[in-house]
């Protein structure tokens, strides 16, 4: 049988609907809020945040995983070897002979002069302090040089040295010949430029509008073109 409900318990029930939707009203107002806070938080953050937060974690395992590999008597270095992989293995040891040899190739002129300057410096020998004590003392205060210093006549290269500075330029002259081998010209192909710099532009010309043009090429040598 079927309790009839009084006007009183049903503005109840009401009641109590009305404020548990006013309670999750509120909660949902207060997490938009929080997650709108924590949003403009993150956009205000560097760019790098994230990496550097991970890199920041893992620098505490690694401390964290390192204290304890030591409170238990073992190498840790040996232990992370351990875990690494052969592929893994293989691609840090080519980064780290990336960073001990950083020169890529050409950048500068002025990058360029400097890796040829550090190079021939790490050729030359040990100085000679008494050689170089004796120059001193003979050639005075135009040992420093200046504007108005000649050291032409006062003097003289030796016979080694001079032996070297051709060896080093052999040298050179053989490296550049690997890096700019002139391409070897073919006889039989046919010659339509005047130059090498129209032969160049010719080419380019050919790689794009070959295919579009290589039918009324074929008529203009044949004398059939209309």
């Amino acid at each position: 049988m079927e309790t009839t409900k009084t006007a009183a318990e049903k503005l109840a029930e009401r009641k109590a609907r009305l404020l548990d939707l006013h309670k999750k009203r509120q909660e949902a107002r207060t997490d938009n809020h929080q997650e709108v806070v924590a949003e403009d938080a993150r956009k205000k953050l560097p760019k790098n945040w994230e990496a550097r937060k991970r890199q920041a974690e893992w620098i505490l395992a690694d401390d964290k995983a390192r204290e304890e590999a030591q409170a238990a008597g073992k190498d840790y270095e040996r232990l992370k070897l351990l875990e690494v992989s052969a592929v893994d293995a293989d691609r840090i040891e080519k980064k780290k002979k990336r960073k001990d040899n950083p020169d890529l190739g050409f950048s500068t002129y002025e990058a360029q002069t400097a890796r040829q300057y550090n190079r021939l410096v790490k050729t030359m020998p040990a100085r000679d302090m008494e050689k170089y004590e004796r120059q001193k003392e003979e050639l005075g205060d135009a040992f420093y040089g200046g504007a108005h210093t000649t050291l032409h006549s006062r003097t003289k290269d030796t016979p080694g040295a001079i032996n070297k500075m051709v060896t080093d330029l052999e040298e050179q002259i053989e490296r550049r010949k690997k890096y700019s081998r002139r391409r070897i010209y073919n006889d039989d192909a046919d010659v339509d430029f005047i130059n090498e710099r129209n032969s160049k532009f010719n080419k380019k010309l050919n790689r794009f509008y070959n295919e579009h043009t290589a039918e009324i090429k074929q008529n203009l040598e044949r004398g059939t073109a209309i």
